[in-house]
């Protein structure tokens, strides 16, 4: 009982940047059914705050997320169902979303990382994939998504044999953007991120559609830009040897 009080999403705000922390160390931070119910219900409020610029996913000590605990779910509840809302709606988020990891990322823990926009791991992390186990099903949402980051062998390769690689191997893959050593990667993610938050948020939610594949949006974000002075802003700025304003979205 205590364990199963012990699980949550917790989740602060501060200079820009919403830290959601996965949190359930009796499991390695197992996400509970509760638990994965939660995400959808928390990221919409977060994608509306002004105060968030940016979102950093991260597991709570050593560990990011060790997949689903199983023994959560009641009989009516289909683990697999609350996984994927959970993925499509942190892929869905607006604003740039970083996973900052540690220790394992596996299973559930590797679906919501492979949704956040950008990775960061420490040395020693450890992913995984790991449906075969099981005989299960991986999603074809999740599958497409995992092949579009790292490629069709590399996805195969995971998907396959449901081995865990290291660190290194997920940095060659693609799977990881950069690779911190052990004790730096708090310093890294404060660091980037306060250069994500630095920058025009106009650029940035037009790039995340576009990158995502999102068609059909140009004209939008031509209107956008058109007027929002941002682009002025920033070249005076540039010349002027000064921080820029952006003003996006809040221009009228």
């Amino acid at each position: 009982m205590d364990a199963a009080r012990d699980a949550a999403l917790r989740h602060t705000v501060a200079d820009g940047v919403a830290t959601v922390v996965i949190s359930h160390p009796a499991k390695r931070n197992a996400m509970t059914a509760a638990m994965w119910r939660a995400l959808p219900e928390l990221l919409p409020g977060l994608a509306a705050d002004p105060a968030v610029r940016v979102l950093v996913l991260t597991g709570a000590g050593a560990t990011f997320c060790a997949g689903a605990d199983i023994s959560s779910l009641t009989g009516d509840e289909d683990p697999q169902a609350l996984a994927v809302a959970a993925e499509e709606a942190l892929a869905a988020f607006p604003k740039p979303t970083l996973a900052a990891i540690r220790g394992f990322c596996v299973g559930g823990g590797s679906q919501l990382a492979a949704a956040c926009d950008l990775r960061f791991a420490e040395e020693g992390a450890s992913f995984g994939v790991t449906p075969a186990k099981l005989g299960i099903v991986y999603p074809a949402s999740s599958t497409r998504r995992l092949a579009r980051l790292v490629g069709p062998a590399a996805a195969k390769y995971l998907l396959f044999s449901a081995e865990l690689v290291d660190a290194d191997r997920a940095l060659r893959t693609g799977f990881l953007d950069e690779l911190l050593p052990a004790g730096q990667l708090d310093k890294r993610v404060a660091e980037f991120t306060r250069i994500l938050v630095s920058r025009s948020q106009l650029t940035q939610a037009a790039a995340k559609e576009f990158a995502d594949g999102r068609t059909g949006r140009e004209a939008h974000w031509a209107a956008q830009a058109a007027g929002s002075g941002d682009t002025a802003e920033g070249v005076a700025a540039f010349l002027g040897r000064r921080a820029p304003v952006f003003r996006w979205p809040t221009a009228d």
